[in-house]
């Protein structure tokens, strides 16, 4: 690597036809910019939003150092082959391949944010300034799903941590497609067992055809609140910086 060059960090989003998905990326990527300035960082989706991954590294130096982060919610079919195939052909000599963003603790900070967001303020819940009993609320993590089991099961176990450390009614996972309960079956659900008060957190990462398939469903189901995606909030910008550092330092340690 020249003297003085930087790292080059690529982080791939799925892509969406939907021009607020990759708005959010460019958005989430600045607030990790400025929260590391100096960072050399560029995005690329895997499908239906330019630029693609291979555009991407086709555009940077052989002997800069890359280190490529999927910016998946869980690990499934995208990271564990997709990217690897693109990342088998590239002609670049020093590339890392990241983490996915999910599980980490921050992303539940993040539902935390979001979901507040989507309520009347008055009290606290997680120091987010919204009043509401966690005892008397069922909350349904409403992620994309996927045809990979072990994706699956890490909302599930996701969902188990955030009751523990919430105090929630209860937390049930729910899956927009690929999977079942969805997301109004599950907020039926919860009704149909007592709860008094139902809310949905979308652990998506950008608005799309997901969010608002969770959002519409949802509160024809009786949902009391649905939450935003996750979007370009500070913390996911951290689980991003975090992946990278984890990354460099597995390279290091290796080389």
């Amino acid at each position: 690597m020249r003297e003085g060059a930087s790292p080059v960090l690529v982080a791939v989003a799925h892509g969406s036809a939907d021009p607020r998905a990759s708005a959010t990326i460019a958005e989430l990527a600045a607030v990790a910019r400025e929260r590391s300035p100096g960072l050399d960082l560029r995005t690329a989706f895997l499908g239906h939003a330019p630029p693609s991954l291979p555009q991407v590294l086709g555009t940077i130096e052989a002997d800069r150092e890359v280190t490529v982060l999927p910016l998946l919610l869980t690990a499934a079919y995208h990271s564990k082959a997709d990217i690897p195939r693109v990342l088998a052909r590239t002609p670049l000599r020093r590339v890392s391949y990241g983490a996915t963003l999910g599980p980490h603790p921050l992303l539940l900070d993040a539902l935390d944010r979001r979901l507040a967001e989507a309520l009347p303020s008055s009290g606290p819940i997680s120091g987010l300034g919204v009043h509401l009993d966690p005892a008397r609320t069922a909350v349904v993590l409403a992620a994309a799903g996927s045809s990979d089991p072990e994706a699956n099961a890490t909302i599930t176990q996701m969902a188990a941590r955030w009751q523990a450390r919430t105090g929630w009614l209860a937390v049930r996972p729910a899956y927009a497609s690929a999977a079942e309960p969805s997301p109004a079956a599950a907020v039926a659900g919860l009704l149909r067992d007592g709860a008094p008060r139902v809310v949905v957190a979308t652990y998506l990462l950008a608005p799309g055809l997901f969010a608002d398939r969770i959002r519409h469903t949802a509160l024809a189901a009786g949902a009391a609140a649905v939450s935003p995606a996750l979007g370009a909030c500070a913390e996911v910008a951290d689980v991003m910086l975090d992946r990278f550092a984890q990354a460099r330092a597995t390279r290091r340690s290796a080389a």
